[in-house]
């Protein structure tokens, strides 16, 4: 029987809530996380880029970008998975999503899109001007 990774959190409950808000917010990269990327860390296939190593404690860190929205991904950055691999005790340990701040938002409250772009409440100014510049610059 092939051995497989088992999953553990940093924060369990913080990574939840950005999970459910990847999911209300981002359809497309939860279906990707759950039917591609989870089943292939189970399975021992490390995806994303090796960001650290610690040999002290045996542990290697990943960063994985999830698949976003062109224009969110310039307004707000990547959505990227964070996670550590205990490689001898076979545990794939999730740390967190990135960007932190708008995913937290929008698990808090319902967070309003402007033209098809999440906005945060506490930025929205700020965000807007991104959107709109970012369309001007297209056209």
């Amino acid at each position: 029987m092939k051995s497989t990774y088992l999953f553990d959190y940093v924060n369990e409950n913080e990574f939840k809530k950005l999970e459910r808000s990847i999911k209300k917010y981002n359809m497309l990269a939860y279906k990707k996380l759950y039917f591609e990327y989870y089943p292939s860390l189970k399975e021992g296939k490390f995806l994303g880029k090796l960001i650290a190593t610690n040999k002290s404690n045996g542990t290697k860190t990943y960063e994985l970008k999830l698949p976003t929205d062109a224009l969110f991904s310039k307004v707000h950055g990547d959505i990227k998975l964070y996670y550590l691999v205990y490689e001898k005790e076979k545990i794939v340990m999730l740390d967190k999503f990135e960007p932190m701040d708008i995913l937290s938002e929008g698990h808090a409250s319902e967070l309003v899109t402007y033209k098809g772009v999440m906005v945060s409440k506490q930025h929205a100014e700020k965000d807007m001007f991104k959107i709109n510049l970012l369309n001007m610059i297209d056209k």
